[in-house]
């Protein structure tokens, strides 16, 4: 019997192994290395599973595996961690500044990139003969149209990009997951039946405020007291145990109180990331807050990716259904270009959105570990394989290709601008 522990070991050494041959051969940005990595040694046991049959090796890899929930891995484990992460050092000068593009992306954007993407992708099933429930097709579209904070920040560490342009995508992404979250719930009642009589426009509006808006309270009350706390003293050792009481304690009370858990991390994150460093910690402590915040952030990432690519050893696919997974790619892209130029016609005259930044903006719509986490979550129906199957093509392109080239999508953008 493989035990947690045994899996965790396997986990770590697969990640400080591939992270080296990434970084001594293939030299890909360190995840989407991991990921590549993953993926290949998944691809590549599948391949002597089929030649061998009766191979223990991969029954054993794919044991232990199985043994791993991804969808609480993730959602209750890793996400509040990373998510805190990345918005303790977000620039809150900049975010105000950007706050109504970044509230508009984010709120209006995902409302809108759910419904394109599962009006197109049910019409595309219908005509392709993969009849799937219009419902079922809404809750893909809402559990794929949130960029992935944990993917796009990280992609964000090798692409130079404006000021401007690079915060809204880091605040659009760190808030539209905790939207999203809430939207694919809300869907997925209606699509299996559960509460679907009491659904209505009207709930689904109530319940988006009530979820979210309570979420975010609860971060700024829950970081405004970790703020007053960490004023009072000057223990460096103390004050790094409150960060990780405030996200762990934060996103627990959120889940029990039926709140956005990744709103409240994120929203606490910013009082932090933002008071601390200037009014409660001296310069020796903020020095050990940022850097187990950046090791949490480098080793949960790792682990992460390196989790996508390998499951690919225990999700088989049909055949039938790989065609239309690889469809939802354009569909994907599609919504997310009619998303962000949405607010660049509706408020042109405003002249802070620029028409340029479009192109860059659609491509940077980089999903990940939480999307692919919510396919998995999802109940044993008859679309559940399609819609997974769909999640994966989409999460893969967009990692792996779109990823890979954003860079250049931003040097064609703005030539002006170096390399990080």
């Amino acid at each position: 019997m493989i035990s947690i522990l045994d899996i965790s070991a396997l986990l770590l050494v697969l990640s400080a192994l591939f992270g080296w041959l990434n970084h001594r051969f293939l030299r890909l940005p360190h995840a989407t290395g991991l990921l590549v990595m993953g993926l290949l040694a998944s691809l590549i046991l599948v391949g002597v599973e089929a030649m061998f049959p009766n191979e223990l090796l991969y029954e054993e890899l794919a044991g232990a595996l199985r043994r791993i929930d991804f969808t609480e891995v993730v959602m209750d484990g890793m996400l509040a961690f990373l998510l805190f992460a990345g918005a303790i050092n977000l620039n809150v000068r900049l975010l105000r500044n950007r706050a109504w593009q970044i509230a508009f992306l984010a709120l209006i954007g995902t409302v809108i990139s759910t419904v394109i993407v599962g009006t197109l992708f049910w019409c595309v099933a219908s005509l392709a003969g993969q009849a799937i429930p219009l419902a079922w097709a809404l809750v893909f579209g809402a559990l794929i149209s949130p960029t992935d904070p944990v993917a796009v920040l990280n992609v964000l560490k090798n692409v130079n990009v404006p000021g401007e342009v690079q915060i809204e995508m880091q605040g659009e992404a760190l808030f539209n997951d905790g939207i999203g979250v809430v939207l694919f719930t809300l869907l997925l009642g209606f699509a299996t039946g559960v509460g679907g009589q009491a659904f209505s426009a009207t709930s689904a509006l109530e319940h988006l405020v009530v979820e979210a808006g309570g979420g975010v309270m609860l971060g700024l009350c829950a970081g405004y007291g970790a703020y007053r706390a960490m004023r009072a003293i000057d223990d460096f050792s103390v004050e790094v145990l409150i960060t990780l009481a405030l996200v762990a304690g934060t996103y627990a009370v959120a889940q029990k109180l039926g709140l956005s858990g990744p709103l409240a991390v994120v929203s606490a994150g910013i009082v932090v990331g933002d008071l601390a460093p200037r009014n409660a910690m001296s310069e020796h402590t903020e020095g050990y807050v940022t850097s187990l915040w950046t090791l949490i952030d480098e080793v949960l990432n790792s682990v992460l990716f390196l989790l996508i690519g390998l499951e690919v050893i225990i999700l088989r696919f049909e055949p039938k259904v790989l065609a239309l997974a690889v469809v939802a790619i354009p569909v994907a892209l599609v919504a997310r270009l009619v998303a962000v130029s949405t607010p660049v016609l509706m408020f042109r005259w405003t002249g802070t959105l620029s028409s340029r930044n479009v192109p860059f903006l659609t491509w940077a719509g980089v999903r990940g570990g939480i999307s692919v986490a919510l396919a998995l979550s999802l109940p044993d129906d008859p679309a559940k394989s399609l819609v997974l199957a769909a999640t994966y093509a989409v999460v893969l392109f967009t990692i792996v290709v779109q990823g890979l080239t954003l860079g250049a999508v931003a040097r064609r953008t703005w030539p002006g601008l170096g390399t990080p």
